[in-house]
């Protein structure tokens, strides 16, 4: 039987904080029913905290930084109302309630998340590698976690008509989180 790190964080100790470089948040969402639209954030912050003497895992993602760049009216659709609404809701926000690392190298975590102001409980699996001796000093852990959210209950409701049927959006939207965190000295 595994030993979940939720309580005894001797994986891991101190506090992580995320190398953007080396990083990335991103989502996935199936488009006009036939192929699959991604796109990532570049303004992530996230720390892995295991002082407490529980883990704790939080992070944002300012949400201006969606790596959408043209077309222009594209970006300023994504970043409206109809979608992340950036002006009046700046980042997405996540805050874990359980954070498990297990022996085998996987992970779970359940949290809230928040989007356009709505918060959700959510429950990523994954794997991660902690406590390791990085090339050019220090200790790095890594932490990679994955799930699935229905955007329109964050909100995020825009769709359009297919000719054939269907939606242009779906509404299952995958999340996936590549954090490279290195100790705080």
């Amino acid at each position: 039987m595994q030993t979940p790190a939720t309580t005894t964080p001797g994986k891991i100790a101190g506090t992580y904080t995320v190398d953007p470089i080396h990083s990335s948040v991103g989502f996935a969402v199936r488009y006009m029913g036939v192929s699959t639209f991604r796109s990532n954030f570049s303004d992530v912050q996230a720390r892995l905290s295991a002082e407490s003497g529980e883990l704790q895992l939080e992070g944002a993602a300012k949400v201006d930084s969606i790596g959408i760049t043209s077309p222009e009216q594209f970006r300023a659709h994504v970043l409206g109302e109809d979608f992340f609404d950036a002006g009046k809701y700046p980042e997405i926000a996540f805050k874990s309630t359980r954070v498990e690392l297990n022996d085998d190298a996987t992970a779970t975590v359940e949290g809230e998340l928040t989007i356009k102001g709505v918060t959700r409980p959510v429950t990523a699996q994954g794997t991660w590698q902690g406590d390791t001796a990085h090339a050019f000093g220090g200790e790095r852990a890594a932490l990679q976690l994955e799930t699935t959210v229905d955007r329109t209950e964050f909100g995020l409701i825009w769709n359009a008509p297919l000719p054939a049927g269907g939606n242009a959006l779906d509404t299952q939207v995958t999340l996936n989180l590549e954090l490279n965190l290195i100790k705080d000295s």
